[in-house]
């Protein structure tokens, strides 16, 4: 009786100091895109469907936050299906997000299914920059759009796709839009090294 008790207790723990739900899912996700068909093509979009359940909702449409966290998982099923994972465990490399920016255009509300399609759009040689769509099943619409900044840490997106591709592989051209995107970090970064005197250190 006292070790149900202790299972208990430890469980209530796990559950109030970690997002157990994250972790979970985010296993789920990486061991279904592993059995799903590869992405070849770099590139290429990867679509997932969803659809807006209670728990993701306020005031009957989903929650900001949530647009960003599926945005995640979607991201992890993207880099698993692609080799990206894979090539940069090889390379014994890690990814963090940088900089994400979302636009929102239409709520989703209750019970609406979604497609979230993503795309590695180009790369720099610190950074792969992707753009993830949130497209309504119901109409079409582009609900949502967002970019995101993802750094890659001890060696080069060049060197991942060179692993992966067995060759160089070209950088598409950059958006106009994204451009834009790319220019305001850079702006922030310098405006944010000024005002800590990062700047004057390094000269």
């Amino acid at each position: 009786m006292w070790w149900i008790l202790w299972l208990l207790a430890a469980l209530l723990a796990l559950f109030c100091t970690l997002d157990v739900w994250y972790y979970l899912r985010a296993v789920v996700v990486v061991l279904q895109a592993w059995f799903q068909k590869p992405v070849w093509d770099i590139t290429g979009e990867q679509c997932v469907s969803g659809r807006v359940l209670p728990h993701d909702i306020d005031m009957c449409h989903m929650n900001n936050a949530r647009y960003l966290r599926e945005c995640d998982f979607a991201r992890f099923s993207l880099y698993t299906r692609n080799g990206v994972f894979k090539a940069t465990r090889a390379l014994g490399a890690t990814m963090v997000v940088g900089a994400t920016t979302i636009r929102y255009r239409r709520a989703l509300c209750i019970g609406e299914g979604f497609e979230l399609r993503s795309r590695i759009v180009t790369w720099d040689d610190k950074s792969f920059f992707l753009e993830q769509r949130f497209v309504s099943t119901k109409d079409g619409l582009v609900c949502a759009v967002m970019f995101c900044k993802q750094n890659v840490i001890r060696v080069s997106p060049d060197k991942i796709l060179q692993f992966l591709c067995k060759r160089k592989v070209v950088c598409p051209e950059c958006p106009e839009d994204l451009k834009h995107w790319i220019s305001f970090i850079s702006a922030s970064s310098q405006a944010l090294r000024a005002e800590s005197g990062l700047e004057e250190k390094k000269k």
